[in-house]
């Protein structure tokens, strides 16, 4: 009997053994399949950690770790399973190991884990190469517009030197986009541009800025702050700056974490303004500047809002 309740105990899964789980597999199981697989291994899903219409949440099966770009925040299988149960480590530990966890059905399709591809940037440039310029024509983004905030990086993931267009953040990482990839150079935070304005616009991404730009393109650049949250989960870091104003023009996604910080912010008090009415039937800024608001009607109309 001791004998049996020892292999029984040897059999039991560790943290380690947990965090080694094919993390693709373990969701499979749990019910959830990717939106699409870019690359071979980047597997993209609708969050299983929150409510969203477009597919921001990144497994990397290469690396085996995950990244909410929506909650901004990531990590192994031990951290997803926390998040996603809402438990404690030993609670977690005990649903793996009777099958709650669905460990024992994806264990033989363990990986091993290897060392994480570190994003370093190796030079910063003016925005010049054509793809990135063909890039930000289709976003609806003049190359003058962009050259105002953004600059050409050059990088390199894992032996492979890519390039895209950088945003800088104020502790000094990037947000990087061009029309293959979409990532970030550590650390991040958020951008906050301030002019000396009683007013400040608010955005979730660099392309809606460059949007809002592109539409008050001949006003005064200096008559407003700016701030981009390069991930609506950092907003609280946003508020101590944004309380500063009398008047804040939020200019969030019209998704459900987006519309979560606009009814949390909307509740701090009258300074706060909703203007996401103008592009209500679109995913956010750019996509509305994309579909309707190069027509000259729109433009005039979208700007009576944020000044």
């Amino acid at each position: 009997m001791i004998k049996e309740e020892m292999d029984m105990e040897a059999e039991r899964m560790t943290l380690d053994q947990i965090k080694a789980l094919d993390m693709v597999a373990w969701l499979e199981g749990l019910g959830f399949a990717p939106v699409t697989v870019k690359k071979g291994y980047e597997y993209w899903y609708r969050s299983p950690l929150r409510e969203e219409a477009h597919a921001s949440f990144k497994v990397n099966q290469q690396l085996n770790r995950w990244y909410d770009f929506g909650l901004a925040a990531g990590g192994n299988l031990v951290d997803l399973g926390l998040r996603y149960y809402g438990c404690t480590i030993s609670e977690l530990l005990v649903r793996f190991n009777d099958g709650g966890g669905v460990g024992a059905q994806v264990l033989h399709l363990r990986k091993p884990v290897v060392a994480e591809q570190q994003l370093v940037v190796t030079d910063v440039r003016p925005i010049f190469s054509f793809p990135l310029k063909n890039y930000l024509h289709e976003r609806g983004i003049p190359v003058a517009v962009a050259d105002e905030f953004c600059v050409e990086l050059r990088y390199k993931v894992g032996g492979h030197e890519l390039y895209g267009i950088g945003f800088k953040n104020d502790a000094g990482g990037y947000e990087i986009r061009s029309k293959i990839a979409k990532s970030s150079s550590s650390p991040k935070e958020i951008t906050s541009l301030n002019y000396g304005a009683s007013s400040v616009q608010v955005f979730e991404g660099f392309f809606d800025l460059l949007s809002w730009r592109v539409l008050h393109r001949y006003d005064d650049p200096h008559a407003t702050n700016l701030v981009v949250l390069n991930s609506v989960a950092l907003f609280k870091r946003a508020l101590p700056f944004l309380e500063s104003h009398e008047r804040v023009h939020l200019w969030l996604d019209n998704d459900s974490a987006g519309k979560r910080y606009l009814n949390q912010a909307l509740a701090l008090g009258a300074r706060y303004r909703d203007e996401c009415g103008f592009y209500s039937q679109f995913k956010d800024l750019n996509e509305w500047l994309c579909r309707k608001g190069l027509l000259p009607e729109h433009r005039q109309r979208l700007k009576v809002g944020g000044l």
